[in-house]
């Protein structure tokens, strides 16, 4: 009897077949078994949240989805509660139950300890500052024999230790030493600069921000300076505190390109920053400085 004999046997093909068909039949069984357990064909679009508030998105798709709230972050003006980042983004397709990540705006900004700035230089201190989300806001002038060193930082008016818990985006004043005689300074060259980085170079150079003014409407990504009080071309130094008030035109509107070459060969001194076109403040362009406003 040969070795394979059995394959001209009429039985052995009966139980192949039978075999092949029991095997389909549970590989189809558990298929199914396996659809029905982790629900494959039901899936959901995730909703765009933004802006939606946590307890409103709760009430509506708890039952659907499962969210956790990975992080708090403040956001000036903005809703306390609302949400302002979710994962997976809007319009992803999962199945129910999945779990969706958000980040929510928080009641109140995060707290920082306040630094100590004492004896740091004018430099030094807005560089701590900023790396810790507080805003320097006013450069006062005192004697001391330390030239352009700190001798007091201030919140409200009132000194704030070292080690004071404070809120992200708290104004800082400083008072800085003025090495026993008071020297003007020379106003930085700001034409053309963002408010921001104006604002940056004007504390940098013991000068304080004054009024703000834009004839184009107040929009900080688009506007620069075009001329500042006291005026560059006319009296190029100031006293340490003297307070700089900016005017701003949108680059969309304004030719800043041709403004900065005109300015820069103007060697006679002639006021090239009015264009011809002299403004006069109005009171509905002036942008006051709110305690509220980010340095943006």
């Amino acid at each position: 009897m040969g070795l394979f004999s059995f394959l001209g046997k009429k039985k052995f093909y009966l139980h192949l077949f039978i075999a092949v068909i029991l095997t389909f039949i549970i590989i189809g069984g558990v298929s199914r078994y396996l659809e029905s357990y982790t629900r494959h064909h039901e899936v959901y679009v995730v909703p765009d949240f933004y802006g939606k508030q946590y307890t409103e998105i709760m009430h509506d798709f708890g039952q659907r989805f499962s969210f956790i709230i990975s992080d708090s972050i403040y956001v000036n003006q903005a809703e306390s509660g609302s949400i302002i980042q979710q994962d997976p983004y809007p319009g992803s397709k999962v199945k129910e139950g999945r779990n969706i990540y958000l980040v929510v705006v928080a009641r109140h900004p995060e707290q920082v300890p306040m630094p100590n700035l004492r004896n740091l230089s004018l430099r030094e201190a807005l560089g701590l500052l900023e790396s810790i989300s507080l805003v320097p806001n006013m450069i006062t002038i005192t004697e001391h024999f330390a030239q352009n060193a700190v001798v007091e930082q201030l919140m409200e008016g009132e000194v704030i230790e070292p080690g004071t818990p404070v809120y992200k985006g708290t104004l800082i004043d400083l008072q800085v030493g003025s090495g026993g005689t008071v020297h003007k300074v020379s106003i930085p060259a700001l034409l053309g600069k963002k408010r921001k980085e104006a604002i940056s170079l004007l504390l940098i150079s013991s000068l304080n921000l004054g009024e703000e003014y834009y004839p184009d409407g107040y929009d900080t990504t688009r506007s620069r300076v075009f001329r500042t009080e006291p005026n560059l071309v006319t009296e190029r130094t100031v006293l340490p505190g003297t307070k700089i008030n900016l005017y701003f035109r949108s680059e969309t509107n304004f030719n800043f390109e041709e403004f900065t070459r005109i300015y820069q060969s103007d060697s006679l001194l002639i006021d090239s920053l009015y264009y011809h076109d002299e403004f006069i403040p109005d009171n509905n362009l002036i942008h006051e400085q709110d305690e509220d406003d980010e340095l943006q």
